[in-house]
């Protein structure tokens, strides 16, 4: 699976990603321009997206908050993220089961 949006490096991965804040469900939305897209329901203020999107990226990957690190974006819509533990593939997967067939 080529899943451009994630990235193998030392230990982990790297995952580009453009947020949705503000919606109805957390949830990934589909991929745009190496970005994988997700939709989450906190408001853009006071890093409370980016608080949900870590948590997001946990919970759906089973890993514990602490694998997972905002490395830039902290004001942006678009964001990479700092997957320790990790491959791309294995991300990828777990992000979009359905083209993981």
């Amino acid at each position: 699976m080529d899943a451009g949006f994630a990235k193998d490096v030392a230990d982990g991965c790297t995952l580009t990603v453009r947020v949705h804040p503000g919606a109805r469900k957390n949830n990934v939305t589909g991929v745009h321009a190496d970005a994988v897209k997700i939709a989450l329901t906190a408001p853009p203020i006071d890093g409370k997206a980016n608080e949900a999107l870590i948590a997001f990226l946990a919970d759906t990957l089973r890993l514990p908050r602490a694998r997972v690190a905002l490395v830039s974006g902290l004001t942006s819509r678009a964001k990479m993220v700092r997957i320790t533990g990790k491959s791309a593939t294995e991300v990828a997967a777990a992000l979009l089961p359905v083209e993981a067939c």
